[in-house]
C-alpha cells in the first residue's frame, strides 16, 4: 500500500488544465501565445502549496518557474526538471487543446511531452507538503521554457541554481533513462560555376557535385557509423535534412547547400564530427578537382550518460522498487533532453517519466495510471535522496 496516497482526481484536473493551455513554443509557431500562460498557472499552484517561487524571464513570451521546497537540515539538494513548452499542432487529428480522458488515456498536445511529467512534479510536491513529510535537504522544482527549440530555459536555470542530483521527468515508459543521444546540426556548402545551360565546358554543376558528397555520406553511415555501438543507444546516425540549390532551368548552378543532422553517442564531440566530414570532403576533392565545399557545425548538444551507481540513480531505483515491487529497466533514449545540460553543469542527472505514444505526432496521449505511478515514485525518491 502506498503510504502517501495520490489525489487522482486532482492529478487529472491539473493535467487537463495544462493540456488546455496553448503553450506551443513561440519560436516554432508565429501564432503561438508562448509559455507565459502556463508559467503563471504553475506559479499559482506552487504559491498555493507554500513554496518560494521564482520567475526567470527568458524572452517576451517565455519564462522559467522555479519552486523551492526547503528542508530543515543541510543535506542533499534534488532538482526535478520539466519543460513547459510544446511543439506545434499542425496536422493533428485530435483537438490539441481539448483534453479527453478515455480508456485510461489522456489525449491532447503535450499530454505526453511533457505536461504529464509536469503534473507528476506538482502532485509530488503537493502530496509531500500536505502529508507533513519533513525533508533534510532542499528540492528545486524547475519548470523551464524553450526546450523544444534551443533549451534557453535550462541554460538560464543553471546560471542561478544547482543541485546534488536531478531528474528530468520526460516520458520514459516508466523505465529509468541513464543515457541519451546528442546531436549536431551541420551546414555543407558546395560551390560550382555559373554558365549558360548550352555551355557545359564553362559550367560546374554544384548540385551534381553535392550528389557526390551525399553518396559518400551514405557510404560513411553504412560502413563506419553503423559499426559503432552503445549498450543502451545503439549506433549513431547522420542524415541530410534539407537541400537547396540552383537558379533557373537553363543555368548551371554555382551553389548548393545541404543541412545535416548527426545524432551522437557519449564521447563523440564536435571535433570528432568535424574531422569525419572533412575527411569525406577531402576524399572527394582528391578524385574530382572541380569539387569545392565548405563545412560548418553551427549547433551542438551533448549526449548524456550516467553511472548506475550514482546516488540519484540509486534513490530512484529504491523508490521504483518500493512502489512497483519489481526491478526497473535501465534504458537509453533516442531523443535529446535538457538532462545533458544539467550533467554538463556538474549535476548528476537521470531521466524518468510516464508512458504513452505520439510525441510530436498527429495523435498524442499519456497513460493516466503511469502518471500516478510517476508521482508516487518521485515522492519516494525525494524522501530517499534528501534525507541521506
Amino acid at each position: 500500500m502506498n503510504r502517501f496516497p495520490i489525489d487522482e482526481k486532482k492529478l487529472l484536473k491539473i493535467l487537463k488544465d495544462m493540456i488546455s493551455i496553448n503553450s506551443v513554443n513561440s519560436s516554432l509557431s508565429e501564432n503561438s501565445n508562448g509559455e507565459m500562460e502556463i508559467a503563471n498557472y504553475i506559479a499559482e499552484h506552487l504559491e498555493e502549496i507554500g513554496l518560494e517561487t521564482r520567475y526567470q524571464k527568458i524572452g517576451e513570451r517565455s519564462a522559467n518557474i522555479i519552486g523551492i521546497l526547503k528542508g530543515y537540515g543541510n543535506k542533499k539538494t534534488l532538482m526535478l526538471n520539466g519543460h513547459i513548452d510544446t511543439v506545434g499542432i499542425k496536422g493533428m487529428k485530435i483537438d490539441p487543446f481539448c483534453p479527453k480522458y478515455e480508456n485510461g488515456r489522456v489525449y491532447g498536445r503535450g499530454s505526453l511531452d511533457m505536461k504529464a511529467g509536469l503534473t507528476a512534479m506538482l502532485i509530488a510536491v503537493d502530496t509531500i507538503v500536505n502529508s507533513g513529510i519533513e525533508l533534510k535537504g532542499n528540492v528545486i522544482f524547475a519548470f523551464v521554457g524553450d526546450e523544444e527549440y534551443k533549451s534557453k530555459g535550462t541554460e538560464f536555470l543553471i546560471k542561478e541554481f544547482s543541485a546534488d542530483g536531478a531528474i528530468v521527468c520526460e516520458p520514459t515508459n516508466l523505465d529509468i533513462g541513464i543515457a541519451h543521444k546528442g546531436f549536431a546540426w551541420i551546414k555543407v556548402e558546395v560551390f560550382g560555376k555559373l554558365a549558360h545551360g548550352s555551355r557545359p565546358l564553362e559550367g560546374v554543376d554544384a548540385i551534381v557535385k553535392a550528389g557526390k558528397f551525399l553518396t559518400e555520406l551514405e557510404d560513411f553511415e553504412r560502413e563506419i557509423l553503423s559499426k559503432k555501438n552503445h549498450k543502451f543507444l545503439g549506433a549513431p546516425s547522420i542524415h541530410a535534412s534539407r537541400i537547396h540549390g540552383g537558379k533557373e532551368l537553363s543555368t548551371y548552378p554555382d551553389y548548393c547547400i545541404i543541412d545535416l543532422e548527426r545524432r551522437t553517442l557519449p564521447g563523440e564531440d564536435e571535433n570528432i564530427i568535424y574531422r569525419e566530414l572533412i575527411n569525406l570532403i577531402e576524399r572527394i576533392s582528391e578524385k574530382d578537382k572541380d569539387f569545392k565545399a565548405k563545412l560548418e557545425i553551427f549547433f551542438t548538444r551533448s549526449a548524456l550518460e550516467i553511472d548506475e551507481k550514482e546516488l540519484i540513480v540509486v534513490s530512484l531505483r529504491n523508490a521504483y522498487e518500493k512502489i512497483l515491487k519489481k526491478e526497473p529497466k535501465f534504458t537509453g533514449l533516442s531523443f535529446w533532453t535538457d538532462g545533458a545540460i544539467l550533467m554538463e553543469a556538474g549535476i548528476p542527472t537521470v531521466i524518468f517519466g510516464p508512458s504513452g505514444k505520439g510525441l510530436h505526432s498527429a495523435i498524442e496521449f499519456v497513460d493516466f495510471k503511469s502518471v500516478v505511478y510517476t508521482a508516487m515514485i518521485l515522492i519516494e525518491t525525494i524522501i530517499d535522496f534528501c534525507n541521506r
